[in-house]
Order: C-alpha cells, then structure tokens, then sequence
C-alpha cells in the first residue's frame, strides 16, 4: 500500500508540471496526454481503496496498522483530488493556447507549481518514513502558497482593469492559479494524515 501510494503521488506530482509545461508551451498534445493519464491516478486510486477495504475486513487489523489503513484511504482520495486540479489545468490549456498571453503570469504560476509539486513530493515521503517533522514542516509551506495565490489573484485583477481584452484569459489563469493553491490546501491534508498516523491525533 505505502508503494502504491508512492506511485498515486507521483503520478499526480508529474501531472501538474506537464500541465504547467503544457500551459508555458501552448502543447495541445502535452494538455490531451494529462487529460487521458489521469484515469491512471484514478484507476490506482480505486486499487488502493480495493486493498484497504480488503486488508480491514481480513486482518482485523489494530492500533498503529488500522491508523495506517485509514491514513492510506485517505491520503489516496486527496492526491486523486490534485490530479484531478492537474486535468483541470489541461484543459483550460487548449482554450488559453489560442489566445494573446497574459504579461507576467504564466512565470508566476510556474514558481507556485513547483512550491506546491515540492510540497507534495515531501508529504508522500513524510507518509512513507512516518517523519512527524516534515509533516509539519511541509504543512507550514502552505502560507507560502497562499501568499503566491492573492499576489496573482491582484496582478490579474489589475490587468482585467486596464485591459477588457484579456478579461477571459485572465479568468482561466486565476482559476488555473486557484486550482494549485487547492492543491497546496490538499497536500496539508496529507499532512494531517501523517500526523494522525505517527501521534493518533
């Protein structure tokens, strides 16, 4: 299950940087991929909620192994959430590659992707070596995140003001921007996970 859930977080991790290639690139065939790869996380998904169930209803299991078997459902619906923001981000790609480029953003949201890819990549590690510290490290990352997001949020504001034009563009980018602050949110719910298993609180 640990292995699975590696593989899930992975999978989901790479999905939002080809996304974010995708968007930088105007790369409809990289946005279609992402879209068509994430029923791979939700296949994977179902198999992690499959062997969970199965394992409960066999083993009986208690103590630390049931905390671990509740954590792991958990921790797979909330990665299947962020690939989920990752085919989102796809494809608001194929309407944004025909537009004019908003100045400015594309850069922004690219920083605040590999925050958030790097929050994620160190949540499914601290789930993996149970490491309580980085748990609440990468949790307090999230500030960072969200600081990012209202940033962008009043850059794109402020363009939408000065130019009607870019109105529609402006609006897929903030919610291109809003889907990876969400999943900065769902990675501290990762988190939240690996401290109920190392603690039981």
């Amino acid at each position: 299950l640990r292995g699975m859930v590696a593989e899930i977080g992975g999978r989901s991790e790479q999905a939002i940087a080809k996304a974010m290639r995708a968007l930088k690139k105007h790369d409809l065939k990289l946005a279609k991929e992402v879209v068509e790869e994430d029923k791979l996380i939700d296949d994977l998904e179902r198999r992690i909620d499959e062997l969970t169930f199965q394992t409960i209803a066999l083993r009986a299991p208690m103590a630390d192994d049931l905390r671990e078997l509740i954590a792991t459902f958990k921790i797979s619906g909330v990665v299947e959430r962020i690939g989920d923001y990752a085919k989102n981000i796809a494809k608001r790609t194929t309407i944004l590659a025909h537009g004019t480029p908003v100045e400015g953003i594309s850069s922004a949201l690219r920083r605040m992707q590999k925050m958030v890819g790097a929050m994620i990549k160190d949540a499914i590690d601290a789930y993996i070596h149970r490491d309580l510290a980085k748990a609440e490290e990468v949790r307090a990352r999230d500030r960072d995140v969200d600081e990012m997001y209202n940033l962008l949020f009043r850059s794109l504001l402020t363009h939408m003001m000065e130019d009607s034009h870019q109105i529609t563009a402006c609006m897929h980018l903030h919610f291109i921007a809003k889907n990876i602050e969400r999943m900065g949110d769902h990675t501290t719910s990762i988190c939240e996970q690996v401290i109920y298993l190392v603690t039981g609180d």
